[in-house]
């Protein structure tokens, strides 16, 4: 085998190891969400089990994708199109819910008067619908200024789901450059205010280790979309460095655009007290830890 060969069938090992992982851990996590009604009303569990569930359909639909190029596996336009667009409507969820994550935390430290009132279960539904309804505009757009340039004979092709075939005039990549560049402004400046207004509660505070971990929680957020963000230099690189490294686009998949979302909300998991607590009893956690 050559080092190609090697490199690819290494990432088809990991991946589906990493997703099993993933998913292990993320049963664990939604069992104790289910079974603890005080966990389950409490918005900052369910915008996480949100995120978390965001997560794995993402991983499982990015998945498919990238074998089905890899294996030449043809698929319907119209279906591609449709899988691309859910593909890129949860790629961008995860940012956007990082950000309320963070307004729940500083609601709870520099408003807890009011933070019963804003923060209740019923509200976080709502942040919810609202995301998916800001995600899925964009997509909508994207379809009509599809549907515009193409002829109706391209709705009966079969082709390898890549972006490319989705991908017919300018104005779709001017639109899907010009909302991700947005998107992950406003959720960097939304974490990096929350982050200021925290620190400086807990500066105040005679007692502010609660104020201080809120802060250490909103600062994981911006590392998280530090990772999340990690994917738009696949762009750069497989335009420029693939002549160099032909394998790139499998590394880039695995390490910049699998990886990160693997091991992000875990981290989180596991530094959560509830559930820190449930996976650190796992007879797998206890024997990793010696």
């Amino acid at each position: 085998m050559t080092t190609g060969q090697i490199l690819i069938t290494a990432i088809f090992v990991l991946m589906p190891l990493c997703f099993v992982i993933f998913v292990y851990f993320m049963v664990i996590i939604l069992k104790v969400f289910f079974t603890a009604p005080q966990v389950r009303e409490t918005s900052r569990y369910i915008l996480f089990i949100h995120m978390l569930l965001n997560d794995v359909i993402y991983l499982a639909i990015s998945f498919f994708i990238f074998s089905s190029v890899m294996y030449q596996i043809l698929l319907p336009i119209p279906l591609c199109l449709v899988i691309t667009c859910f593909s890129t409507c949860m790629f961008r969820i995860t940012p956007y819910n990082l950000a309320v994550m963070s307004l729940e935390r500083y609601m709870a430290i520099c408003h807890p008067l009011r933070y019963a009132e804003l923060c209740t279960p019923q509200r976080s539904s709502h942040a919810i619908v609202l995301m998916w309804a800001v995600g899925m505009v964009p997509q909508f757009a994207n379809v009509i200024a599809y549907s515009c340039s193409a002829n109706l004979t391209m709705f009966y092709l079969v082709v390898s789901c890549q972006r490319k075939y989705t991908t017919l005039n300018d104005a779709q990549v001017v639109m899907r450059t010009i909302i991700d560049i947005l998107s992950f402004f406003i959720v960097g400046m939304i974490i990096a205010y929350t982050y200021v207004k925290v620190m400086l509660v807990a500066r105040r505070m005679d007692s502010g280790n609660f104020a201080f971990k809120a802060g250490k929680t909103v600062l994981l957020h911006a590392f998280q979309l530090l990772l999340s963000m990690m994917s738009f230099t696949t762009l750069i690189t497989e335009t420029y460095l693939t002549t160099y490294f032909q394998y790139l686009p499998y590394t880039n998949f695995f390490f910049v655009m699998s990886l990160p979302r693997f091991v992000s909300p875990l981290i989180y998991g596991i530094r959560d007290e509830v559930f820190g607590k449930a996976m650190r009893k796992l007879p797998s956690y206890q024997s990793l830890s010696r």
